[in-house]
Order: C-alpha cells, then sequence, then structure tokens
C-alpha cells in the first residue's frame, strides 16, 4: 500500500462518524467487520449500519477504500492531527468567537488539570517564547 495521501476535511464529523473514524485512526484502517468488533459491547451497532456509515464516510473523502476478497478495507483519508486541528478550529470560531486564548481559559479553569499538566503546559508555553535557532 503507498503512502497515504491526506486531505484537511470539509466539515465536522457526526458522533457515529467520529466514532468510527477513531478506530481506523488507531487501527490504520480496518474492515466493516474488524470495526464492529473494535467497538465497546455497550455499542451494539448492526454489521449493515457499521458499514453505512463506513461508505458516508468515504463519500465525504475523510476514508478511501480498498477491496480485499469480497470486501473493503477503510483507512483514513484524513490525519487525525489534521481532523484535530480542524474541529479545534471550528470550535474556537462558533463558541469562542474566534478568540482562541477564551478556549484555553476555559480549558484551564474546567478541565481538571493536574499540577503535572498545568506545568506540561507551562512548558509548552515557554517554549513558544523562545527564539527558534536558524
Amino acid at each position: 500500500m503507498s503512502a497515504a495521501k491526506h486531505k484537511r476535511p470539509e466539515r465536522l464529523l457526526t458522533e457515529s462518524e467520529l466514532e468510527l473514524m477513531t478506530i481506523l485512526w488507531r487501527e490504520a484502517g480496518a474492515t466493516a467487520g474488524e470495526v464492529l468488533a473494535a467497538l465497546p459491547p455497550e455499542r451494539p451497532l448492526a454489521y449493515t449500519s457499521v458499514s453505512t456509515i463506513l461508505r458516508i464516510l468515504e463519500q465525504k473523502g475523510v476514508v478511501r477504500s480498498e477491496k480485499v476478497g469480497r470486501g473493503h478495507r477503510y483507512v483514513p483519508a484524513v490525519a487525525k492531527g489534521d481532523y484535530e486541528a480542524f474541529a479545534l478550529g471550528q470550535v474556537v470560531d462558533k463558541v469562542f468567537d474566534g478568540q482562541p486564548l477564551s478556549l484555553v481559559r476555559r480549558l484551564v479553569d474546567t478541565a481538571g488539570l493536574t499540577r503535572e499538566d498545568l506545568a506540561a503546559l507551562k512548558a509548552l508555553l515557554d517554549d513558544r517564547e523562545r527564539p527558534k535557532a536558524r
């Protein structure tokens, strides 16, 4: 299989689509049966539902399918990091009125960050402030 050519998503995924994409990202691709098997037991989806959602994801251009025997293997066409950046941008624009600092403030105030988390965040910010060596 050749290296995946990742593209930028065009819109946010539904909850069910994101659930299946998370499995595909984790497994670097899977058949409908493998996705179904990877779902938690408390999430009883029918095989036909999983197959339909995967085909919708393919139509949206978020996954590619590869013929495998009589079935298909679905492979992410959008990298997880690219989707995370896109989704976060949508949240900043739509919920936080385009103000990323508002999102960070809310996250720090409400996410229950540990001292270790806050130290890591501070280190990340300190690193961003340092001039880059050229």
